[in-house]
C-alpha cells in the first residue's frame, strides 16, 4: 500500500514538473507555433498595446499561480501517508506569517492587476482619438446580411467587403448595422466593437505597416455569418489616393435606391466599389430605425 501511494505521488510530482516546464516555455511556444495568430503578432498601435496588456496580466498571474502548483505537489509529497518525518500541526491555520503569505500576497497582486487594467481601460478607450500629425480618415461602416459596407464620406466612394487605408494614418470608424447585431473586428489592428441597428459606435485604429489584414464579424448573426469577412489593405498614401481615384471612376453609384438592393440578404459577396452619390446615406440608415411607423 505504501509503495502504491509513493508511486502515485511520484507520478503527480512528475506531472507537475512537466506542467511547470510548459508554462515557463510559453513565450517560445507562442513564437514557434502561433506566429500566424493576428492578436499575438499585431500590425497596429492599438492591437500592440492590447497584446502587451494581455501578456503583462498573464505574467503577473503566473507569478502567483506557478508557486501554488509547486507547493501543491511539494505538500502532497511531504505529507504523504508513509512519510514518518512529516508532522501534522493543527494550529498552523492560525500562523500569522503563513496567513500573511497566502492572503496578503494574492491581495497585493490582485490590486496590481486591477490598477493596471483600470489605467489601460481608459488609455485604450475605442472612442479616444489616436495622437498623430496626420489628419484622421473617417470611414462609416454598416453591417449588413452578410457583408460589410464601407463608406468614405469625404472621398465620396464606398466599397463592399474591401477596406482600404493608408499606413501610419489614424482611422476613425463610425459603425452601425442594418441587420441583426454584429461586431466589427480587425484582429491585426485592434479589438472588436459592436455594430447595432439604430445606434452608432466608434473605433479608432491605425496600421503601422503595409499589408493585408483579415477583418471579420465577431458576433454570430445568422446563416451567412461564416462568409462575413473582408480584407483590410494598408498601403502607402500614394497607393491609397490611386485607389480612391479609381473608385471614384466606378460605373456603379450608391444612393438610397441602390443601397436597398445591396442591403438584401446575400452570402459570400465579392468586393465591389461605388461612387457615393448620397453623402448622408450613413445617417439615413441609422435614422430609419428612429422614424415612427407609417400610418396604414
Amino acid at each position: 500500500m505504501k509503495k502504491a501511494t509513493k508511486s502515485i505521488f511520484t507520478k503527480l510530482l512528475f506531472s507537475g514538473v512537466i506542467l511547470l516546464i510548459i508554462l515557463l516555455m510559453q513565450p517560445l511556444e507562442i513564437l514557434l507555433f502561433f506566429k500566424n495568430i493576428a492578436v499575438l503578432f499585431p500590425k497596429g498601435l492599438i492591437a500592440l498595446k492590447q497584446r502587451d496588456l494581455l501578456l503583462l496580466i498573464q505574467v503577473l498571474m503566473l507569478i502567483f499561480v506557478v508557486p501554488v502548483f509547486i507547493l501543491t505537489f511539494i505538500f502532497s509529497w511531504w505529507y504523504r501517508s508513509d512519510n514518518n518525518e512529516s508532522k501534522y500541526d493543527p494550529h498552523l491555520v492560525d500562523h500569522k506569517i503563513a496567513e500573511f503569505f497566502w492572503w496578503g500576497v494574492p491581495l497585493v497582486f490582485t490590486l496590481i492587476v486591477s490598477y493596471i487594467t483600470w489605467i489601460n481601460t481608459y488609455e485604450l478607450d475605442p472612442y479616444k482619438p489616436i495622437e498623430s500629425d496626420k489628419k484622421p480618415i473617417n470611414i462609416e461602416v454598416v453591417a449588413l446580411q452578410w457583408k460589410w459596407l464601407f463608406i468614405y464620406p469625404e472621398e465620396k466612394v464606398a466599397s463592399v467587403n474591401s477596406l482600404h487605408i493608408p499606413e501610419d494614418t489614424p482611422i476613425h470608424f463610425f459603425i452601425t448595422a442594418d441587420a441583426p447585431m454584429n461586431s466589427f473586428w480587425i484582429p491585426s489592428l485592434g479589438g472588436q466593437i459592436y455594430a447595432m441597428p439604430g445606434m452608432r459606435t466608434e473605433l479608432h485604429l491605425i496600421a503601422n505597416e503595409q499589408g493585408s489584414f483579415r477583418g471579420s464579424s465577431a458576433n454570430i448573426s445568422g446563416e451567412g455569418f461564416a462568409g462575413m469577412h473582408f480584407m483590410t489593405k494598408a498601403t502607402s498614401e500614394d497607393a491609397y489616393k490611386e485607389w480612391v481615384q479609381s473608385a471614384q471612376k466606378s460605373d456603379k453609384s450608391l444612393d438610397m435606391t441602390e443601397y436597398k438592393k445591396l442591403a438584401e440578404p446575400s452570402q459570400n459577396n465579392t468586393p465591389e466599389f461605388y461612387q457615393l452619390t448620397d453623402p448622408d446615406l450613413f445617417n439615413e440608415v441609422i435614422m430609419k430605425f428612429m422614424k415612427p411607423p407609417a400610418k396604414a
